[in-house]
């Protein structure tokens, strides 16, 4: 007698969600090389410039550095493009271990029939992440990024992502929404059962204060916030001041080092969370049966 053959589960669609800067590099993507060598300017001068205008103008953060980044480049002679811009981003060190980590914890995560896939939400430069050397591996960036004249210069924003407008993105995510225009796609209701990735199933990394809305809300839909801090600016009394409020006022699941080297305390941590995620929707599916 022939046994029936069963077909195994398909695998399971899981998004591990990254901020970039200070999540997966230390700090701005645009500080290594672009706004020093660039523009001319120093780092602290720079950011100083946006703050001051940013609090005088009563304006947005975001757009204030990247009209300051553009109109700063054009004054010295160096339009900014997207080859310049891409230029800069294959500058950006990475923290340990992250080139081989997507491979590594895609496999772990198949192993438990999940389907890992890797995005980015950020306030930094689109067109400078395209350039590191880990873009490939990312379904999608969703990053503030530039419109360009026909001279191929960056001449307005065309998308400006700051901490309150990234939740948005995690909802794009969620209901399979893999732009920036469609608007009402990501604002339809769409039952929990048929968005391609419930926030259960959603692992949202990020540095700090400006993660903060993303991580909770990613928390209150039932998903994991996992938030790391660079481990060579520990002594610091800001970072520890930092690392202690995230986990007193609830802010994060796990408070972990920016390494992501095998066996490391963030490696081990993000396994666990996908043998969790494994072991809660095998419950689930069985009850489904």
């Amino acid at each position: 007698m022939r046994l029936p053959v069963t077909a195994p589960p398909t695998p399971l669609r899981t998004a591990l969600v990254y901020d970039f800067d200070g999540t997966l590099a230390p700090g701005n993507i645009q500080e290594h090389s672009l706004i020093p060598q660039h523009l001319g300017m120093t780092v602290a001068d720079f950011w100083d410039l946006v703050g001051r205008e940013k609090q005088a103008e009563d304006a947005d953060q975001v757009l204030v550095y990247l009209r300051l980044l553009a109109e700063r480049a054009r004054a010295v002679g160096k339009p900014l493009t997207r080859a310049i811009l891409g230029e800069h981003g294959r500058s950006t060190p990475l923290f340990a271990g992250v080139e081989a980590w997507f491979d590594r914890i895609g496999r772990h995560a198949a192993e438990r029939g999940l389907a890992l896939e890797h995005y980015v939400i950020s306030a930094g430069n689109e067109e400078m992440i395209a350039g590191t050397a880990i873009h490939p591996r990312f379904r999608r960036v969703f990053a503030s990024r530039y419109r360009y004249d026909e001279h191929g210069h960056a001449d307005w924003p065309a998308v400006a992502i700051n901490f309150t407008s990234k939740t948005q993105y995690l909802f794009r995510i969620n209901k399979g929404v893999d732009n920036v225009w469609q608007d009402d796609a990501v604002n339809r209701w769409l039952p929990m059962s048929e968005r391609p990735i419930p926030f259960s199933r959603i692992v949202y990394f990020g540095d700090g204060d400006t993660d903060i809305p993303s991580m909770k809300m990613v928390r209150h839909q039932g998903g994991q916030s996992i938030a790391v801090f660079d481990p060579a600016r520990w002594a610091e009394a800001s970072m520890q001041r930092k690392v202690y409020n995230l986990i007193a006022e609830d802010r994060a699941h796990f408070v972990v080092p920016a390494d992501y080297t095998e066996g490391s305390q963030l490696d081990v941590t993000v396994k666990g969370v996908l043998g969790r995620i494994a072991r809660d929707e095998a419950g689930y599916r069985a009850a489904s049966r």
